[in-house]
């Protein structure tokens, strides 16, 4: 309307182009549909007809939102059967887009129930209002296995049409990692402990105590004075019956935590850091010796200026799974 308005009062078409981004010709067809229909509106038969009417592709969308682990090719099935229209997976996928819902990657984590939930929730709630002074009387730990050659899916090629197989463009993956080291740690606001490599096998309750116990959080304690409290997670080496008493005879007190909750303990994402740079070492290591030397150079690296933000995050942690109601959060 704007267009034809000003073309008649003496605008040229160049003009008007240049105005408003477009070619000059397609100026002209404007305004000469314009004077041939009196109107603006797109001509009866132009273009090639849409596959599919507005019902049904409610009926797509809706369908995807229900099913949220569904794949275009499956909505293409279900349209045919109960509509009867046949469409390609593409046309499925374009359905989709008008409405902003693309095929994204899904978050990982771990399976939780009605119980898990619960718990978590209950020990949000319990902790939400807890200042750093408190925190500050926890020391984290955990265990994390990391393996000599491992990628975290995220790295991309660029590449052009039908080169996917490409010699260039392969990522090569080493069987099983080409080996692995189990390592433990744990951080306060007082600094971290040292870094511990599990030799061999896997870690049992009794291994718990000699390797771990003994030699580390006992004799960080005192560190954090009489308050001090323990927080490692629910597995089976943790909370076998030896553990428990062995803990109780040295007056160590432990934090209860809930289960399937990596998102609330910090040094999750200090074992991230870790990873990252790790695999960013040039030249990275080739062996389970220059492996270990390098996760204990890296470890010593970080300072309580790095773990700080990590656990005084810990209230938003806290109110993130509130908000989940006891669910996955973005931690």
């Amino acid at each position: 309307m704007e267009i034809t308005t000003l073309h008649t009062e003496g605008h040229g078409y160049r003009e008007l182009g240049r105005r408003y981004g477009v070619a000059h010709t397609t100026v002209a067809r404007v305004v000469q549909r314009y004077q041939e229909t009196h109107t603006h509106d797109r001509r009866p038969g132009q273009g090639r007809p849409r596959a599919t009417t507005p019902s049904k592709d409610r009926f797509i969308r809706l369908r995807a939102l229900r099913e949220l682990h569904t794949t275009a090719r499956h909505l293409q099935i279900q349209l045919a059967e109960v509509h009867g229209t046949r469409v390609s997976d593409n046309t499925v996928r374009r359905r989709l887009a008008e409405h902003n819902c693309r095929p994204r990657r899904p978050a990982v984590g771990p399976p939780l129930t009605r119980e898990h939930r619960r718990a978590r929730l209950a020990f949000a709630r319990q902790h939400i209002r807890w200042t750093d002074d408190d925190w500050a009387t926890v020391l984290f730990t955990d265990e994390s296995r990391v393996a000599l050659y491992s990628s975290d899916m995220r790295g991309r090629v660029y590449r052009r049409p039908n080169e996917r197989f490409a010699q260039v463009n392969m990522r090569e993956v080493v069987p099983f990692g080409g080996g692995s080291v189990m390592v433990w740690g744990g951080i306060s606001l007082s600094g971290p402990t040292e870094l511990h490599i599990l030799d061999g096998g896997t870690l049992t309750a009794a291994r718990y105590i000699t390797d771990i116990l003994e030699p580390y959080v006992v004799p960080y304690a005192p560190f954090i004075g009489p308050s001090f409290l323990l927080m490692h997670d629910n597995a089976r080496p943790h909370t076998a019956q030896c553990v428990t008493t062995y803990l109780r005879a040295v007056g160590i007190t432990t934090l209860q935590w809930p289960s399937y909750s990596p998102d609330l303990n910090p040094i999750e994402h200090l074992w991230d850091v870790m990873k990252r740079r790790l695999r960013q070492l040039q030249p990275p290591p080739t062996s389970i010796p220059s492996l270990r030397q390098a996760l204990h150079t890296i470890w010593d690296q970080f300072t309580v200026h790095d773990i700080q933000p990590l656990i005084g995050s810990m209230p938003q942690r806290c109110q993130a799974v509130i908000r989940a109601r006891g669910g996955h959060t973005r931690y």
